[in-house]
């Protein structure tokens, strides 16, 4: 399975988290979504369903590409986050601790 970290056990992926997982992987460099706006697109499940599955399962794919809606990274993730949002180039905000949503929110298409 492409989206699970290599070495880990996992219980078998829910078709929803291929759903999930599946769009992660389509996130352009320097875009993102949040968990709501990958549950929105995908018209199934919610944020913290969302969330669930990239805890679980998201270390195989971007995952710093779901951040929450008010720009900032995953508790624990964000040290991470920021370095590979930079390295991409993601618009962040003034301070340069938080993704601007206005600028780097990707709609899926």
């Amino acid at each position: 399975m492409r989206h699970v970290d290599p070495g880990a056990v996992h219980p078998s992926l829910t078709p929803f988290a291929e759903l999930v997982l599946d769009l992660v992987d389509r996130i352009p460099p320097g875009r993102v979504m949040s968990y709501g706006d990958v549950a929105e697109f995908l018209g199934t499940g919610g944020p913290r369903q969302v969330g669930r599955v990239m805890a679980t399962y998201g270390g195989g794919v971007a995952w710093w590409r779901v951040i929450q809606a008010d720009g900032s990274a995953a508790p624990g993730l964000e040290r991470e986050a920021l370095e590979r949002w930079r390295a991409e180039a993601t618009p962040l905000r003034p301070a340069g601790d938080r993704v601007d949503m206005r600028r780097a929110r990707w709609d899926g298409h």
